[in-house]
């Protein structure tokens, strides 16, 4: 942001309320615009980064305030490639259940679901769809090669997958089609196009609303500006969600749309007060 504002010759504080401007805008804008998708295949995953300092850095009393480790949930529709729904938050069952009851509420039919072993989506799955999903887990066995020790310089290196195991939770998935590997290459294209989830850097987000109004941004971007090269459209185009390619025209368009509104808003309440 400091860079932004120095190429742009703005104070930083500009840069920040557009931040913000476009951040609710976009919000509102996937809110409203990603309903009744028409899917046939979901999967679900989590990617982790963090605020202001590492879970392990962060006071207690501070944690409260939106410090330390923070989980992106993010669901995948495995055909067109667009991303149905995100959340922010901790990796617990209360999240969970907030991101799996506003996936349901986007689709328009029932759909073959997969997420990975973590255990909280078990319960969140089943509250949410109550049964009407053909639900599988994906769980990961992980080893390492024979002999060999784990150093500390392998800390950010994931282990090493050696198989998998397919399991049945409700419905009857196909499990042939039963993978996290679309969602998991997303959470690639999320750490290459946002610095913010960049690995040993210090441009990790200090503010966690900052954060999230960066991710209702990239995702308008993905899901309605970015062509896939999967079917050379945007996902949106190819859920059938809309024929029409977006620019950051629109987005300012948003932004201008809200303004207007928002201050529509306060003349009828001082109105009202008068």
């Amino acid at each position: 942001m400091r860079s932004i504002s120095r190429v742009c010759d703005v104070s930083i504080n500009t840069v920040n309320k557009l931040l913000i401007d476009g951040g609710n805008a976009c919000a509102a804008f996937h809110f409203e615009k990603v309903r009744g998708v028409k899917s046939k295949r979901v999967q679900c995953d989590e990617i982790w980064s963090f605020c202001y300092s590492k879970e392990s850095n962060t006071p207690s009393e501070q944690k409260n305030i939106g410090r330390g480790d923070v989980w992106t949930w993010t669901a995948i529709d495995a055909d067109s490639k667009l991303i149905l729904s995100w959340m922010v938050g901790s990796r617990d069952a209360d999240t969970a259940s907030l991101f799996v009851n506003d996936l349901r509420d986007r689709l328009a039919n029932r759909v073959q679901l997969t997420t990975d072993a973590w255990h909280v989506y078990l319960n969140a799955v089943d509250d949410a769809f109550k049964g009407d999903v053909d639900y599988a887990m994906l769980i990961k066995l992980y080893g390492s090669p024979a002999g060999s020790t784990r150093s500390p310089e392998r800390r950010f290196s994931s282990g090493n997958v050696i198989g998998t195991k397919l399991k049945t939770i409700s419905g009857n998935p196909d499990l042939d089609h039963t993978s996290t590997s679309y969602v998991e290459r997303h959470n690639l294209t999320m750490r290459m196009s946002m610095k913010r989830f960049g690995r040993l850097t210090n441009a990790f987000s200090k503010k966690i609303d900052n954060h999230s109004h960066a991710l209702a941004l990239y995702f308008v971007w993905y899901n309605w500006m970015k062509l896939h090269k999967a079917h050379r459209t945007t996902p949106a185009m190819a859920a059938n969600l809309t024929d029409k390619l977006l620019d950051w025209k629109d987005v300012i368009e948003m932004i201008d749309v809200r303004e207007r509104e928002d201050l529509l808003l306060r003349r009828q309440v001082v109105r009202a007060a008068e």
